[in-house]
């Protein structure tokens, strides 16, 4: 009997670690997980097939760096038109909000072959640094958004000895 509480006990521990390990994945990988939904113009046909095609979320590689000066954004968005982009800093994240709509059609031998990826979606980035939106400057070019944000310097505190009389 003792080895069967022992058996529970040890596969109760394991399943807690299990649990709290993918919290931790879950909670390190969700600014990298983008969620697509239906555009509001969309038929209910569209939105119908985008719910069966995917689960609605999609991995949109990014990279933030620090080039000296400014924080640089760079997120991969291939298929889009710079004016499909709605881009926002709110407190501390970058908010890049859009809605991709990428169709292709192609005949490959006796083949059809049809591509299509569309949605809206929404992705925040937190920021480490202060940042000055009235000089941020964006372009599009070639399937990759690059944001840069520059760096709010603060002027740094003189040191000031205080003599004690």
């Amino acid at each position: 009997m003792a080895t069967l509480q022992n058996f529970r006990e040890g596969l109760h521990e394991t399943w807690d670690s299990i649990v709290e390990g993918w919290q931790k994945l879950s909670r390190k990988a969700s600014g990298a997980i983008t969620r697509f939904q239906a555009g509001k113009n969309d038929s209910p046909e569209k939105k119908q097939e985008l719910a069966t095609q995917s689960s609605g979320w999609g991995v949109m590689a990014s990279e933030v760096f620090d080039d000296g000066d400014k924080l640089v954004v760079k997120l991969e968005a291939p298929g889009m038109d710079k004016e499909d982009f709605d881009i926002q800093v709110v407190e501390n994240h970058l908010i890049v909000r859009g809605e991709k709509r990428f169709e292709r059609e192609r005949t490959e031998g006796s083949y059809r072959v049809s591509e299509c990826a569309y949605g809206q979606f929404s992705r925040a980035i937190p920021l480490q640094q202060e940042v000055d939106v009235t000089k941020a400057d964006a372009n599009y070019k070639k399937g990759v958004l690059r944001i840069e944000l520059p760096k709010v310097h603060k002027e740094r505190r003189k040191i000031i000895n205080v003599k004690v009389s």
